[in-house]
């Protein structure tokens, strides 16, 4: 399962490097008193079952989704649910089309990868081949237990959608913004951000972003409908998310002395990607709850945008690179997360940090899918000092032979967040290590405001060209 805290920078995707952000915990029961005989055991002896074997790789790598309620068409929880569906399952995990996870675990080591391995994908063919026993039921695990409450804690605010939202998937799917008025006047330190989905079965993503300049007024209902659409963001900036929710994230609050800066009097901006998928359609509620930090925060968690907003893609052409630099930082930093984000044109992705004379690998999505796009938290946080380069690679394809173009004819595309248009942005958030919030008697606090924000730089110095 993944785990995360919620930040000011996930996505996917969709975007968020602490991240609470899931409404639905999966949970276990105490260990059975009967262990599974050759349980575990990878050699070509032991005999693979349902129960022994095959439900363990399916709640690690599959049941986040697939369960009753879940955003997956299917459960895959009871023996008869994968009886069913074995076939299907050998192919989807034999292609690595599932579990659907994007970055390479050879560039990174990120929390709560959900791959199988090598050896999993043989104990599944094995299953199959031997004609997909249920084995003995005394060899089951404790099932996953999927509870609708508040995985984080209680939160100190929940904001909810003034009414229910019906979607309307004749043409595809929907990507609907609701505005959230808080009611907080001062600022706040965040510890948790969670997003409940009010209907898993359509809800693919949520992104939360703060208006602060009122840009939302008058957008949410003004088609008559609760909300106002959206596609490549909540269309009032470029704005990092607050937080995010994914199918399969364990969410937690952040650590003691790290806080989400939420400014006072902002609205919160809640952007909900519903997938036209699983086939069915239902009202939904999602509601998004906030807990303060209860301790004084000495760092904020900080995101800083990686972007090219000026380029061009070519229509017809394939393979067309994009690249994006931040040549300097300014301060020592721990990067806690990545979020890589691009719309339908999107290939690949991959972002390096060059401390010295060879560059490390931040992270790399080798075959980009728009729907399966999310924030990626590093298994330890990544040391930036002083003076490190960052670089990112895209590439793009606007041919004919791209079958998520949405442009046919293909047309020349550029930034922008229609869904005909394109971006080229990886977030990354970030700790300063010399911030220092909290101030001791006769001691000037270490604030923000003693350096400049060279974070906010790349939206600031790239501004769209025009076409040529």
């Amino acid at each position: 399962m993944r785990r995360g805290w919620i930040l000011p920078g996930a996505f996917a995707a969709v975007l968020g490097a602490a991240l609470a952000s899931r409404g639905s915990v999966a949970q276990t029961a105490p260990a059975p008193s009967h262990v599974a005989p050759g349980a575990g055991i990878p050699g070509p002896l032991a005999r693979v079952t349902w129960s022994n074997q095959v439900v363990r790789l399916l709640q690690k790598s599959c049941q986040n989704c697939h369960h009753d309620g879940g955003i997956a068409p299917f459960p895959l929880v009871q023996y008869q649910d994968a009886w069913e569906h074995r076939t299907q399952i050998q192919i989807v995990t034999s292609s690595g089309r599932m579990p659907p996870w994007k970055a390479d675990a050879a560039c990174s080591s990120f929390e709560g990868n959900p791959s199988l391995s090598d050896s999993e994908l043989k104990t599944i063919d094995r299953w199959i081949a031997s004609g997909s026993p249920e084995g003995d039921p005394r060899d089951l695990p404790p099932p996953m237990v999927f509870e609708n409450g508040w995985a984080a804690g209680t939160p100190d605010v929940v904001l909810s959608m003034a009414k229910p939202f019906l979607p309307d998937f004749a043409a595809g799917d929907v990507y609907r913004c609701f505005v959230l008025p808080t009611g907080i006047s001062e600022q706040k330190y965040l510890r948790a951000v969670e997003v409940a989905p009010g209907n898993r079965s359509m809800v693919h993503h949520v992104l939360v972003f703060a208006d602060t300049t009122n840009a939302t007024a008058g957008k949410d209902g003004a088609d008559g409908q609760p909300g106002y659409p959206c596609f490549g963001g909540p269309g009032f900036g470029n704005v990092s998310p607050l937080g995010a929710w994914v199918p399969g994230i364990r969410p937690a609050a952040l650590p003691d002395g790290i806080g989400i800066d939420l400014p006072g009097d902002a609205a919160l901006v809640m952007q909900v990607h519903y997938s036209a998928r699983t086939g069915g359609v239902a009202p939904d509620v999602t509601r998004l709850g906030l807990s303060f930090s209860k301790v004084p925060v000495q760092k904020r968690l900080l995101t800083l945008p990686l972007v090219n907003q000026t380029f061009r893609l070519p229509a017809g052409q394939s393979n067309i690179p994009v690249s994006a630099s931040f040549t300097n930082l300014l301060q020592p930093v721990h990067i806690l997360g990545i979020a890589p984000h691009m719309h339908l044109l999107g290939r690949t992705m991959s972002v390096t940090a060059t401390m010295g004379s060879a560059p490390a690998c931040l992270v790399n999505v080798p075959d980009w899918d728009f729907r399966w796009q999310g924030p990626y938290y590093y298994t330890t946080p990544v040391a930036l000092p002083f003076g490190s380069r960052l670089d990112l690679t895209a590439v793009y394809d606007n041919s004919l032979s791209n079958p998520n173009n949405p442009n046919t004819p293909p047309k020349d595309v550029r930034w922008g967040e229609n869904t005909s248009d394109e971006m080229c942005l990886c977030y990354l958030m970030f700790t300063l290590d010399y911030e220092n919030l909290s101030r001791a008697p006769g001691l000037a606090a270490t604030t923000l405001e003693t350096f400049a924000p060279f974070w906010d730089e790349p939206f600031k110095i790239q501004e769209p060209r025009p076409a040529p």
